[in-house]
């Protein structure tokens, strides 16, 4: 019978196993995940981009339509100064909408042929998170000095309000990296869980005879469902992921605003 465990899909086990100074350095099949990603992007962008033409070829058209979005995502949060940071966002952005995107893949060509989601693993996503913190107060610092504080300071509030105001805003700055780690992990988490759950009530449900052979087509409609809208969440989890980190730039470039 197959492996109805929910939750083993989420396992990390060691490919290349490997150890240093007692320092475990294994490459995992997360981290073939997240190599097959970066790979599949450059080579995307790399094959899109060396022939260039007036008439776009398929390749190139998709780069294009992927530049002009998250181009167009920073000027809209950010303003035209935030195209500064545009190979941060663009990276940031196809680098989670593939490892999404794979994750839906469960035969994808892998040691074992299991498919996994990397950013199912909060450690991940936090690290991302972080990394988008770390450029908003190290470039905040840098531009605006002792202005960057203005941030938690907003302007045109009435004087006795900073009391409550101020530990407010510091509180909301500290609990992003949390928030937006925990927004992508829990919903990749919580997805791919249900249509697991699904899937294992099809096993079940066809090794009963007929009867259980026909109530297993309910589960098959909404594991169908579920995988359609499981493909417009990763989108949507890569997209307001970045679209956040822009969010969150404009208050390094525009601090009190």
């Amino acid at each position: 019978m197959a492996d109805t465990n929910p939750i083993k899909q989420f396992e990390i086990h060691p490919i290349l196993p490997m150890e240093v100074n007692g320092i475990d350095l294994s490459f995992t099949n997360s981290s073939y995940f997240m190599a097959v990603a970066v790979l599949g992007v450059t080579a995307l962008m790399w094959l899109a981009t060396t022939k260039r033409a007036l008439v776009p070829s398929r390749g190139q058209s998709v780069a294009e339509m992927l530049y002009e979005f998250v181009a167009g995502m920073i000027r809209s949060t950010a303003g035209t100064e935030g195209l500064r940071f545009f190979p941060f966002v663009f990276t940031l952005f196809m680098f989670i909408l593939t490892v999404n995107m794979l994750g839906m893949m469960h035969y994808f060509p892998a040691p074992g042929w299991h498919g996994f989601t990397v950013t199912s693993h909060i450690i991940v996503t936090f690290a991302l998170s972080m990394l988008v913190m770390a450029i908003v107060v190290g470039y905040g610092v840098w531009k605006n000095g002792f202005k960057f504080l203005k941030l938690f300071v907003p302007s045109g509030v009435p004087l006795p309000l900073y009391i409550i105001v101020t530990p407010i805003e510091v509180i909301s700055f500290l609990s992003r990296p949390l928030s937006l780690s925990v927004r992508l992990f829990a919903n990749m988490l919580a997805g791919h869980i249900l249509l697991k759950v699904f899937a294992s009530f099809i096993v079940m449900m066809g090794t009963a005879g007929v009867l259980g052979f026909l109530g297993a087509t309910l589960p098959l409609f909404m594991v169908v469902a579920l995988t359609a809208l499981e493909f417009l969440v990763a989108f949507l989890q890569a997209y307001v992921f970045a679209i956040l980190t822009c969010i969150y730039l404009n208050d390094a470039l525009h601090p009190g605003h």
